[in-house]
C-alpha cells in the first residue's frame, strides 16, 4: 500500500514541465517546509519516518531544559543525539527523510491546540539549532532563496559605523566589528530586537549581527508553521476518512516511544501490604494522588481505575491481586461484595486480558495520560502537571515536603508546557540525585528507576529487562481503549 502524496496536481504539473522540485528541496541544508511531498511512499515508511521524527523532536524537548538553549554544551550534545537517531539533515538522502517526516507530524499535531502548540516549539529549537549552524556564506543564501533578502554591510560600511554598531548591538560587546556579519533589515522585520534596544537604526533600517538574525529568521518560520498548520487541520476530515491513517495519525499524537510495560516480569514479587508504602516512596504523583484518593474514598471512577489498575498491573500486581486490592477497598465504601463481584470484578479481569478479545492492555504513557480525556469534578487521572490549577499544585508540592527552590523549579517547567519535564524534576528531588540518567515518558518507568535508586543502581524487581516496544497498531489501540472505557464507564 502506498500513501497518497499531498499535492497531486502539482506532482503532474511538474512532471509534464519535466522538473523536480523534490530534488532541487534535498539540495538546500535548510528550508522552512514550504511544499509538501510529492511522491508516493509505502504505509511502513510513512510510520517509520513518523515516529523516528518524533523521536527526535523528544530529544529537542529535553535537551532544551536541561541544557543553556544553544550553548556549547547543548551542541555537543544535540550533534551526539542526531548522529545515535540516524537524523543528519546535510546528506541528500537523510534530507528527504527529514522533508517527509515533518509533513507526516503536522497531520498528527495539528489536531489541538495543545499540540500545535508543542509541535511549533520543538520544530523552531530544531531550526534554530540547525540555522546556527549554517556557515555565513549558507545563512546569506537561504536568507535570499526564501524572500528575506536582506544584504550584508561590506568592510566599507562597517568601518564607518563601527562606533555606532557597537554601541547599539547588545550581542557584539568587546567584539571588533570587522570579524562580525552585519545583515541590512528593514525595521519592521526586527521589531523584536528593536524593541529591546538591541541594534542600531538607520534610515528605516536595523542594523542586525550575524548571531541575532535568527531572531527574525526564527519569527518567520513560527508565523509560516503556525499558518500552515491551521490549513492542514481544515483538511483533517478529508484525512480521517481514510481507514489506513485515521487510527496511525490519532495514535502518533499519544505516542509512547518506549519499552512495553503490559508485560508482566514482576508478577508476585510486590505484596498488596507493600503499596502504601510504595506509593509515597516510588510511585509518580499521578500515581501517587490516585491511590490517596482510593484510600480515602474507596472507589475511583472509570478514568482512575483504567490509569491506576494497568499501572498496577504493570509493576507486577496479578490479577489475583488486583481483584482482591480493588475488593478489598471497595467494601470499605458503598459498593458490598456481591455488587462488585457483578458490576467490577469482570472489567478488571478484561483489563489482565482474561475477557472479552482476551487482549494484554497496555498501562497508560505519559503521553496517554497527559492528552486523554481531563479530569473533571470527583475524577483524580490525568497528570498534576498539566490538569492541576497551579496553586493546587504547588500545595500538593509542599504537603510532600518538596522544597521552596525545587517547587520553583518544577512550576517554571508547567509553565512552559514541559509535563514530562516537570515529573522529572519531581523525580530528581524525591530521590535526591541531581541530574536521573534516563527521559522520562512513562509512570512504570518512573516506578522502576525509582527502585533502581534506591536499591543502591540495582533492579530487584525485575529478573531481565522489558522489551523496546516502537509503538503498538493504531487498530489494537483503538479498538483496546474503546472497549475498556466501556468497561469501566458507570459514573
Amino acid at each position: 500500500m502506498v500513501y497518497p502524496h499531498f499535492s497531486k496536481r502539482a506532482n503532474k504539473r511538474h512532471r509534464k514541465l519535466g522538473t523536480n522540485p523534490q530534488s532541487e528541496l534535498y539540495v538546500q541544508p535548510l528550508q522552512f517546509y514550504g511544499e509538501p511531498p510529492l511522491e508516493n511512499i509505502s504505509l511502513a515508511e510513512f510510520e517509520t519516518f513518523a515516529v523516528e521524527r518524533l523521536k527526535l523532536l523528544k530529544t529537542v524537548e529535553n535537551l532544551g531544559v536541561s541544557y543553556v538553549k544553544h550553548g556549547s554544551q547543548y551542541k555537543l550534545k544535540m550533534d551526539n543525539e542526531l548522529r545515535l537517531l540516524h537524523f543528519p539533515y546535510r546528506p541528500d538522502t537523510k534530507r528527504r527523510k527529514d522533508h517527509i517526516s515533518h509533513f507526516i507530524l503536522r497531520l498528527a499535531y495539528c489536531q489541538t491546540e495543545d499540540l500545535r502548540r508543542w509541535f511549533i516549539q520543538q520544530e523552531v529549537d530544531l531550526f534554530r539549532y540547525r540555522f546556527t549552524d549554517l556557515p555565513p556564506q549558507q545563512k546569506l543564501e537561504f536568507l535570499h532563496k526564501n524572500n528575506l533578502k536582506y544584504n550584508t554591510l561590506s568592510d566599507k560600511e562597517k568601518n564607518e559605523l563601527s562606533d555606532k554598531l557597537l554601541m547599539s548591538s547588545y550581542s557584539v560587546s568587546g567584539v571588533t566589528v570587522e570579524k562580525l556579519e552585519f545583515y541590512k533589515v528593514p525595521f519592521q522585520d526586527a521589531l523584536d530586537l528593536v524593541r529591546s534596544r538591541k541594534v542600531y537604526l538607520k534610515a528605516g533600517f536595523a542594523f542586525v549581527p550575524q548571531q541575532d538574525i535568527v531572531t527574525i529568521v526564527l519569527n518567520d518560520f513560527r508565523t509560516r508553521l503556525s499558518k500552515a498548520l491551521a490549513l492542514t487541520a481544515r483538511s483533517l476530515p478529508a484525512v480521517h476518512s481514510d481507514e489506513r491513517l485515521h487510527p496511525l495519525l490519532n495514535h502518533l499524537s499519544h505516542a509512547y516511544l518506549g519499552q512495553d510495560y503490559s508485560i508482566q516480569k514482576n508478577v508476585g514479587k510486590i505484596s498488596l501490604e507493600q503499596i502504601d508504602s510504595l506509593s509515597g516512596k516510588s510511585f509518580p504523583l499521578c500515581m501517587r494522588q490516585l491511590h490517596q484518593a482510593l484510600r480515602e474514598n474507596h472507589h475511583l471512577r472509570h478514568g482512575g481505575r483504567m490509569q491506576y489498575g494497568l499501572f498496577l498491573k504493570g509493576i507486577g500486581i496479578s490479577l489475583e491481586q488486583a481483584l482482591q486490592f480493588w475488593r478489598s477497598e471497595f467494601i470499605r465504601g458503598k459498593v458490598d461484595a456481591d455488587k462488585f463481584d457483578k458490576a467490577y470484578a469482570y472489567g478488571i479481569r478484561h483489563m489482565y486480558g482474561k475477557e472479552g478479545k482476551r487482549a494484554d492492555y497496555t498501562p497508560y504513557s505519559c503521553m496517554k495520560v497527559i492528552l486523554s480525556n481531563p479530569p473533571s469534578q470527583g475524577d483524580h487521572h490525568g497528570c498534576p502537571f498539566r490538569h492541576s490549577d497551579p496553586e493546587l499544585l504547588k500545595q500538593k508540592l509542599q504537603f510532600y515536603k518538596v522544597s521552596p527552590s525545587s517547587i520553583t523549579q518544577i512550576l517554571e517547567l508547567v509553565k512552559g508546557m514541559h509535563f514530562q519535564l516537570a515529573c522529572q524534576k519531581y523525580f530528581e528531588v524525591t530521590h535526591n540525585v541531581e541530574d536521573s540518567s534516563f527521559s522520562l515518558s512513562h509512570p512504570n518507568q518512573y516506578f522502576i528507576e525509582s527502585q533502581k535508586v534506591l536499591g543502591g543502581g540495582k533492579d530487584p524487581k525485575r529478573e531481565v529487562d522489558v522489551p523496546q516496544k516502537v509503538q503498538e497498531t493504531p487498530q489494537h489501540l483503538a479498538e483496546t481503549s474503546e472497549d475498556l472505557e466501556a468497561l469501566f464507564k458507570d459514573g
